[in-house]
């Protein structure tokens, strides 16, 4: 960490997919296609919604009780088919790269949180605008799914950090409890899969409802 320390935490951790990238309405059609491939029963959008965060098995089998355990990988395979298929189509949120090379400037250590693969994640930090933006991440494949803890414990004995000098944060309650697991504090954010009305159990320093607030709240007391 440079010399300049942050005022209240050195390590920011974000969700990805309806925290940085929008693509939560994109994750919810290709979840329901998949399940219909296989013969379940369609998720609602809120069914296909909650999910999101999860591990990907765990998601679609959370999604997609009526499917049998030996339909997983058909049904694993047939979203990846859907969500390849609408890769292009997936863009950061207005504002997320000027509040990340803010944050980089006041020396806070950035990582990702995410229910992603590896192999997905990559794919997508590797593009121009985000080489070097993030200082370290963590995927369910590799860890353990929200929420349990892993992923921030991981990030955390990575950069030598304390929960309390922890933040993540997400828009979904997996996300806030993994943090809750962890003794971090959170913040969640109301423009991504989940409703808010969740959030207010788990503790969060706070609920934002755009990537303009957040920005604004991580300058002011980050």
């Amino acid at each position: 960490m440079p010399a300049t320390r942050p005022r209240q935490y050195d390590l920011i951790a974000f969700d990805w997919d309806g925290t940085l990238f929008d693509s939560t309405k994109i994750i919810v059609r290709c979840i329901q296609r998949a399940v219909a491939d296989v013969g379940g029963t369609v998720p609602t959008d809120d069914a296909a919604a909650y999910v999101i965060g999860m591990g990907l098995m765990e998601a679609l089998a959370h999604a997609a009780p009526d499917v049998p355990r030996e339909k997983y990988a058909e049904l694993g395979a047939a979203y990846r088919k859907y969500y390849i298929a609408h890769h292009e189509d997936l863009v950061l949120f207005d504002g997320v790269l000027p509040m990340l090379t803010d944050l980089r400037k006041r020396n806070h250590w950035l990582a990702v949180a995410t229910g992603k693969s590896r192999r997905g994640l990559d794919e997508v930090l590797h593009s121009v605008q985000l080489k070097g933006v993030f200082d370290g991440s963590r995927t369910a494949d590799e860890t353990a799914g929200k929420p349990h803890p892993l992923m921030l414990q991981e990030l955390m004995r990575e950069f030598g950090t304390e929960p309390e000098r922890t933040l993540m944060i997400g828009d979904t309650t997996h996300d806030l409890q993994m943090a809750v697991n962890a003794g971090c504090a959170s913040i969640g954010v109301g423009y991504g899969a989940h409703a808010i009305d969740g959030f207010e159990a788990l503790g969060p320093r706070a609920v934002v409802h755009s990537v303009p607030e957040l920005h604004a709240w991580l300058l002011e007391h980050a």
